[in-house]
Formats: C-alpha cells, structure tokens, sequence
C-alpha cells in the first residue's frame, strides 16, 4: 500500500514540475498576467494561472494509479477503489466543475455570484458522494445530525471552506503553505486510520502544491520563473480540503487517544478564522462582504512592519502549532474547550496587530511632523 501512495505523491511533483514551467512559458507567450491594483502586493508581470496545473495532475495520478493496480490485478487497492468509487467519481466530477470556473475566472473575470453558484453545486456533488457532516462529536453539546438539518449544514460548510482557501491567498506561498500543512496532517491521519484512497487523494494534493510552492516563492519575477495559484488553484486546493476535511470529520474514533474531529478542523482554522474575522469587518462597515479589501490577516501583518516572507511563515506556523497543540489538548479536555481556547488565542493576536499597526503608524507620524519642523 505504501508503494501505491508514494507512487501518486511523486508522480504529482513529476508532473506538476513539468507543467508549471509550461504554463510559464505560454503566459508569457499570450501575456497572461495578474493585473497590479491598489489592493494587490506584488509588482510586475507575474501569471496567475499555476493552478492549472492541479487538477488535470491529481486525476491523471490517482487514475493511473488505479489502471496500473488493474493491470497487475492487485485486488486489495481495486477493492479500496471500488469501495470509494462514489466518493471519487463525485469529487473529480466537482474538481472539474471548480476547474472550469476558475480557468474562466483567471482568463476573461466572472462575477461572485457564478463562483458561489458553482460552489453549492459542487458541495450537492460531494455531498451526494457521501461527504457529510452528519455528527458534530459535542460541539455546543450536539451530536449526530439528522438528515434535514446535516445535508444543508454541510453546503453551507463546504462553501464556506472553498472560500476562506480562496480568499487567505494573498502573499507568496501563503495558501499553499496552509493547504500544505493541512494535507501533511490528512494524509498522516488517514493512513493512520485505514482510509488509503483518501490518503492518496491527500498526498497528491500535497504533490501538486510542492512545485508550486517553490516557483510562487522562490521564482523571480524578471527572470520569468514567477507563478500564483490564481483562483483556478485555489478553488480546486479549496474542494479538495474540503473533501478530506469533512471525510476526516465524519469519522467517529480517535488516533492513540488524539480526537480525530480535532485532527481534521485544526489545520483549517486560520483560513476560516481569517474570512468570519473579514466578513464581520465588511458587513459592519456597510461594505459588500464578497468585495476584496486589504483586511486579511496577510494585510495586517504587513502593517505591522513584517515582510511578505516574514508574514507568510508566521501564518504557516501559526496553523501548525494551532494544530499540534489542539491534538495535545484533545488528549486533556474536551472539543469544546479547545474551540473557546482557539478563538480566544485568536481574538488576542488579532488586537495585538491592531494595537501594533496603530503603535507604528503614529510613530512615522510623529517622524513626519518632526521633519517638517526640523
């Protein structure tokens, strides 16, 4: 089995290593960049259309996968397969739909609205496949779900998802050093628990992203070897997350102890932290809560004297140690507990940014009007 997941994990990297640099050379080519405006903080021509790299690589893995299992007839991965045969066959039936916008997105603009139309229905696809939150292991003291409240709960959820994966790409290697971390932690946790297709979905995922990563972060801009994710990645990263967080939610049990509910929402907390925290902001301020601003967690950082570099491992970080802590307190106290204790950690870094935003702005004001009396 470690043979088959291993497999797909380096034939993503192979694969999506070779395309990138493709997809470079013809944006380019066809002068396919992401405009610069007041909101944006890169400068220069740098394509946005890395994330066409991502789906077309995981299917073509996990398929290859399977065809190559079918053709040394090993029935125990076939059988792994046809098991999960619903559940996959929905997913790249999503994928494709949340490829298709995100590639019309990043090509010619569509409007919010045709992207959270296209959302819902790929979250009534993937709930269709058997992907649902059916039981919120004492969450607010709720427990299992009855049917009518846990199907639109779970769209609801899954939107929301593919959203805040969507919206926290703002610096170099922010989104996909989150999802990077978050598939590092499935992929374990599923291992762990049996769940091979869903770790190999998991790996993959991780595959795509590692080239990525590195032409997003390290690529330089005049040397044409700069890349984004653009919304085609992020939607499609935004699904898959989705997926495997939920799948990961649903299952009722534990990892020597660990709370494996715990497991499968930790690692998204700071995305979903980070978009309720803008939302509330635009709504409160009478702004239309799906209209970008430079309000996100990436922004504030900034603001508060860090570099891009700077502010991206800090996030990172930060969801890393929100996950590795929240599974060690899992083994102590109780789900909602570690809930109240996230958010008020939460709450605390968010006024510590405000306060020292407002503690430097009022510094280089004090310099300025120095100066003009100097």
């Amino acid at each position: 089995m470690i043979y088959n997941i291993l497999g797909v994990f380096l034939a993503c990297i192979f694969f999506s290593g070779v395309l990138i640099p493709q997809i470079l050379l013809i944006a380019f080519r066809r002068k396919l960049f992401d405009d610069v405006d007041e909101r944006k903080i890169h400068k220069g021509s740098i394509p946005r259309l890395g994330g066409f790299a991502f789906q077309p690589v995981i299917m073509f893995a996990m398929i290859g996968s399977l065809g190559v299992n079918f053709y040394i007839q090993n029935t125990e991965i076939l059988d792994l397969f046809v098991n999960d045969g619903m559940l996959l066959v929905t997913t790249f039936c999503a994928l494709q739909l949340i490829y298709l916008i995100g590639i019309a997105d990043d090509l010619v603009g569509i409007k919010y609205r045709a992207k959270f139309v296209a959302q819902i229905l790929c979250a009534l696809m993937l709930l269709s496949g058997g992907v649902c939150f059916n039981d919120l292991h004492g969450i607010l003291g709720i427990y299992e779900l009855p049917d009518w409240i846990a199907y639109p709960f779970t769209v609801v959820v899954m939107v929301f998802l593919i959203n805040a994966i969507n919206l926290i790409d703002g610096i170099d290697g922010l989104a996909s050093g989150l999802s990077s971390i978050a598939c590092v932690i499935y992929a374990v946790a599923f291992y762990l628990l049996g769940e091979y297709i869903l770790c190999m979905l998991a790996v993959a995922t991780l595959g795509v992203l590692i080239p990525f990563y590195y032409f997003n972060v390290f690529g330089d801009a005049e040397k044409h070897s700069k890349i984004f994710m653009g919304d085609t990645g992020t939607l499609t990263i935004g699904v898959l997350l989705s997926v495997l967080g939920t799948k990961l939610f649903s299952y009722d049990g534990d990892i020597e102890g660990i709370d494996v509910a715990v497991v499968a929402f930790s690692p998204l907390l700071v995305p979903c932290f980070d978009v309720v925290r803008v939302y509330m902001y635009r709504i409160r301020n009478g702004m239309n809560p799906f209209n970008p601003d430079r309000n996100h967690i990436h922004h504030r950082l900034l603001g508060a004297g860090l570099s891009q570099r700077a502010a991206m491992i800090t996030i990172v970080l930060t969801s890393f140690l929100f996950t590795v802590v929240n599974a060690w307190m899992s083994l102590k106290i109780n789900i909602n507990m570690i809930v109240i204790i996230d958010i008020v950690v939460w709450l605390a870094l968010m006024y510590y940014l405000v306060f020292r935003t407002r503690f430097l702005n009022a510094r280089k004001r004090d310099r300025a009007a120095s100066l003009e009396h100097s």
